[in-house]
């Protein structure tokens, strides 16, 4: 089961990598829409970290 936990987190960060920093580095509008998309894409991860490592402690017990 915590190898499926794993999957599942691994894709979601894959998912977010992939439509979170592609159009951070291939936009053609302005920096303030790229620093505004950084700064999702930052958030995006911090989220799925937290949610992780509450899972993954959660499954411990």
């Amino acid at each position: 089961m915590k190898w499926l936990v794993h999957v599942l987190f691994t894709l979601l960060y894959l998912v977010v990598t992939f439509f979170g920093i592609g159009p951070v580095l291939l936009a053609d509008g302005v920096m303030k829409e790229r620093v505004i998309v950084s700064i999702v894409v930052a958030g995006c991860y911090l989220v799925l970290i937290f949610l992780h490592r509450i899972i993954i402690k959660r499954m411990k017990k």
